[in-house]
């Protein structure tokens, strides 16, 4: 009875669909995306309620720093941005009166950009931001923990710069 003989069929394969993939709630990358959006959402809208800015221009005014001058490309670089992102912000931070640019000394292509004193004011309430919402975010962890997780992710961050992942 247990002995196959030509006639007897062939246990059927597994189906994948009876074999879920991996918890996607446990994965890190899903996890960190969720983080994001989370606090993103609460960024996005408590930037133009105290700091004036919205959440895009904001971060790139927090890349400033006091007499610091950038060029388009290095405000795209620091804060994240595609070069079109970047162009417009500046635009943007520009018209606003918070950056002011001048043509490059060494690049006749290329402006520089920098804080203007009312810029200064507004990245001054934008790093107060930007440190709230660190608190709050982080919160949930002690002071330690707090700086493990940044070490972990200095290390995570390394790796993702050096390794294409």
């Amino acid at each position: 009875m247990g002995q196959r003989t030509p006639c007897t069929p062939r246990p059927a394969m597994a189906d994948p669909q009876d074999h879920p993939p991996a918890d996607l709630a446990g994965q890190l990358s899903y996890r960190l995306h969720l983080l994001h959006k989370l606090t993103d959402l609460e960024s996005q809208r408590r930037y133009p309620l105290e700091t004036g800015l919205s959440l895009s221009d904001g971060r790139s005014l927090s890349v400033f720093g006091d007499n610091r001058a950038l060029t388009v490309t290095a405000l795209a670089r620091l804060a994240h941005l595609n070069k079109a992102q970047a162009s417009r912000a500046a635009q943007s931070l520009v018209e606003q009166g918070l950056l002011s640019k001048a043509d490059s000394d060494s690049d006749g292509r290329s402006v520089q950009l920098m804080l203007t004193p009312p810029g200064r004011q507004a990245r001054a309430r934008t790093m107060a931001l930007i440190e709230q919402r660190n608190a709050e975010m982080f919160g949930g962890l002690s002071g330690p923990e707090q700086r493990l997780l940044g070490q972990l992710l200095d290390r995570l961050i390394a790796h993702a710069r050096s390794t294409p992942v």
